[in-house]
């Protein structure tokens, strides 16, 4: 039992319990049917098999009647069931039974149906029996000249397996050289990557120095064998500290990739492998870019992320970035726009404050004219916000945007509407000198006002802040005229509200 859980598994099906009679079924598809019903019956004995069913003589029947068969989807179930039965006994030695299994497989790699050598080299990558494996090698590496690319980059995918077992270098022990001739001569991106691949974890002395002689093609390699160079680059720096600025630059130069995702590991590999200046604000860069380039909100997300991260250790650099930031803004999506306010505020200083008042000021001015719906008036609340947050951190901007919040004192949204009273009431308190002009505004759009909470607040801020004979004057005018004309209920209102409020005298029918 404990032999049986601690077997690797790479395949897993579900299937009810079966019985005695199902097994004897499977094994009558597989003896007297035609294709068609070994496919069944090969399904099912997978499926039996992988549920720990014993069936007793069904590799002998599939040696005998499923082996012989030319249909590639039989093949194809032939090589899942090799890959789930048991090869060695119980001393670990290799069953005498697996000689007919090693003859297929060597056929099968000189086949002349590519998909059928491709299906096999990806099998022979899960094969873990050196006596099954030698036998097959001069097979494998002479599919590394095959016309079809993808039983080359399977070939390649196979030495690399069985180079990186532990009797691996006395299986292959050419392969390195073989996969840097092989990667000399090879056109198709998969099949460079999956040799590259292999120097990269088994040779990479010899990795390194492919990429280095090949450092003026990097830019037209494949984004797949671009991410395996930056693997590469990545290891070799922790490897050997000494060398850094000569790969952080190879780490610079991907950075003009085409490829997203080669230009955000970039990013992640520069941030995690140097703090120079140079390398984290290329860096930051290539964050700032990817949030403007990439139209899927998770990906805007998970880069913000990361620009957080990047403002936490290298503040003095992200604050030079802060408008690249606020591109952000671009988006409908109102997660991101949050987070990106909330970052760009975190990073604004004197020297940047303008720039980021402008840009707030613009984008409040677009929700003016961009319909009436929640999300927009869900904006301009944040937008009203981070102006607050600004104007109370920097005093010298409150003046500048008192103007343009004002016309919004009146706007539908309740939220919004109170978000700018407050404000306004916040920088009449702190900044005295704001006072004649806030109230002046306020009394000439307090028509507006539809809110019963922000008529209040906009109240109180003209009784407090009215000084002066002519400004209360001016100040109860306002009010009085936003009243209307006395009285406010007139008679015919009130006789008729008596009327329907009387309870009911006529008679209840006895």
């Amino acid at each position: 039992m404990t032999s049986l859980v601690e077997r690797s598994c790479t395949l897993l099906v579900s299937y009810e319990k079966s019985s005695q009679t199902i097994v004897n079924d499977v094994k009558g598809q597989l003896e007297e049917g035609d294709a068609e019903d070994k496919i069944d019956g090969m399904k099912k004995a997978i499926a039996l098999l992988l549920n720990g069913e014993p069936m007793p003589g069904m590799f002998i029947t599939i040696v005998r009647y499923v082996l012989p068969s030319e249909d590639k989807t039989v093949q194809k179930l032939l090589l899942l069931y090799m890959e789930i039965i048991e090869k060695t006994d119980s001393s670990g030695s290799i069953l005498p039974e697996m000689i007919l299994i090693c003859q297929n497989l060597r056929n099968n790699l000189q086949s002349p149906n590519e998909y059928l050598r491709g299906c096999t080299l990806r099998f022979i990558c899960r094969l873990t029996e050196g006596e099954l494996l030698e036998p097959l090698v001069p097979s494998i590496i002479s599919n590394l000249e095959h016309r079809h690319s993808f039983v080359r980059r399977n070939a390649a995918l196979a030495i690399k397996s069985i180079y990186g077992l532990p009797n691996g270098e006395i299986l292959l022990a050419d392969a390195p050289e073989i996969m840097e001739n092989f990667l000399s001569g090879e056109s198709d991106v998969s099949a460079r990557r999956n040799a590259f691949l292999m120097l990269v974890e088994h040779a990479r002395e010899r990795a390194l120095g492919y990429l280095m002689s090949n450092l003026d093609q990097l830019a037209n390699w494949g984004d797949v064998l671009q991410m395996v160079a930056l693997d590469l680059v990545r290891k070799s720096c922790r490897a050997q500290p000494q060398d850094k600025g000569k790969l952080i630059k190879i780490i610079l130069a991907l950075l003009a990739s085409g490829s997203t995702s080669v230009i955000y590991e970039c990013a992640n590999a520069l941030v995690a492998l140097s703090t120079a200046p140079t390398a984290v604000r290329a860096a930051a860069n290539a964050y700032c870019q990817l949030l403007v380039s990439q139209s899927d909100n998770n990906v805007k997300l998970i880069v913000l992320d990361r620009i957080e991260e990047l403002k936490a250790n290298q503040r003095d650099i992200m604050q030079e970035m802060v408008m690249d930031v606020l591109r952000a803004l671009s988006s409908p999506n109102l997660d991101i726009r949050k987070k990106a306010l909330d970052i760009a505020l975190d990073l604004t200083t004197p020297r940047s404050i303008e720039e980021v008042v402008l840009t707030l000021k613009k984008e409040v001015v677009k929700t003016q004219g961009a319909g009436k719906d929640d999300k927009n008036g869900d904006y301009r609340s944040l937008l009203v916000q981070a102006i607050h947050s600004a104007a109370v951190r920097f005093s010298d901007v409150a003046g500048s945007v008192v103007s343009v919040l004002m016309d919004f004192v009146g706007d539908s949204n309740t939220a919004s509407a109170l978000d700018v009273v407050h404000f306004l009431r916040e920088m009449a308190e702190t900044n005295p000198t704001l006072r004649p002009v806030i109230v002046e505004s306020l009394l000439d759009c307090f028509y507006q006002i539809r809110s019963s909470r922000v008529c209040t607040c906009a109240l109180w801020i003209i009784g407090v802040y009215c000084e002066g004979d002519e400004a209360v004057l001016q100040g109860l005018a306002t009010i009085k005229q936003a009243l209307g004309e006395t009285p406010f209920y007139s008679e015919e209102e009130e006789e008729t509200d008596e009327e329907e409020d009387a309870p009911d005298a006529s008679p209840s029918p006895g």
